[in-house]
């Protein structure tokens, strides 16, 4: 079995007991140095084949689980192995030699980014909608023309953009670009290596972007939360669910 296991965004207890299960049992894990903490590898028994996957290709990955036929594998991937993990293709490679796989979620940057901040990503009356997306740069043909950062921005979501902060002056003019609904004054977040021991917060604006990362210093493991719903101001509308004149399965409206 070949396991694509969520690490998590860095902490080695955000990892699920799930995941963790499964490094305790693997034969072989093939993780990356430069994405996920040494310190998430304690539960990986002292026999098990260790393999740093940071300077591989993926043939060589893949070549890896050929010389192991019959091995407990894990492939390690930080945050959630279902976003920005390059999984699809592992996935096709066990399909086509008849591997059998499994996919153990994780917790995403995204989230620890807004567990670290102190927001919720919806708003009622804000943000009714997450989009995770990057902007389109040396992998650009991977990325749809529909799917750019400006086109979102009209929208007006709650954006978080990964892999994105060297660029942080193109991100902020497609944030801002014609029909944007995002202005300079709308909140950001920057997250660089959250839950890590070293992690680091900052809050501004669309306006600052460009200043707040160059105070910043980092460009990777970063990630970007951009929208209404992460300003430090009172909610403007309540959500209904616990609105006490909103009536639904498992509670009638209080009408007195």
């Amino acid at each position: 079995m070949i396991s694509f296991v969520g690490a998590g965004p860095g902490a080695a207890d955000l990892m699920t007991l799930r995941g963790t299960q499964r490094l305790a049992q693997a034969d072989l894990v093939i993780w990356a140095s430069s994405l996920v903490p040494e310190a998430v590898l304690a539960p990986c028994r002292a026999d098990a084949d260790l393999a740093d996957s940071a300077g591989m290709t993926l043939e060589e990955v893949t070549a890896l689980y050929a010389a192991h036929p019959d091995a407990s594998i894990v492939r390690l991937h930080s945050g959630d192995p279902t976003v920005y993990s390059a999984i699809a293709e592992q996935i096709d490679w066990c399909v086509a030699h008849e591997r059998d796989f499994e996919i153990v979620p994780g917790v995403s940057s995204m989230a620890a980014a807004a567990a670290a901040a102190g927001r919720e990503l919806t708003v009622p009356g804000l943000a009714q909608s997450v989009v995770m997306t990057r902007l389109a740069h040396r992998t650009e043909s991977s990325v749809p023309e529909r799917e750019g950062v400006s086109r979102f921005a009209q929208i007006g979501p709650t954006l978080a953009v990964f892999l994105s902060a060297a660029r942080p002056r193109e991100l902020r003019d497609e944030l801002l670009a014609i029909g944007s609904a995002y202005d300079v004054d709308t909140p950001v977040v920057l997250a660089h290596r959250v839950s890590w021991p070293d992690e680091r917060v900052v809050t501004g604006t669309v306006g600052t972007l460009v200043d707040d990362v160059a105070a910043l210093g980092a460009t990777t493991t970063v990630m970007i939360l951009v929208g209404e719903a992460l300003r430090a101001a009172p909610v403007p509308t309540r959500s209904h669910v616990y609105s006490s004149d909103y009536t639904h399965s498992f509670r009638e409206a209080d009408t007195a």
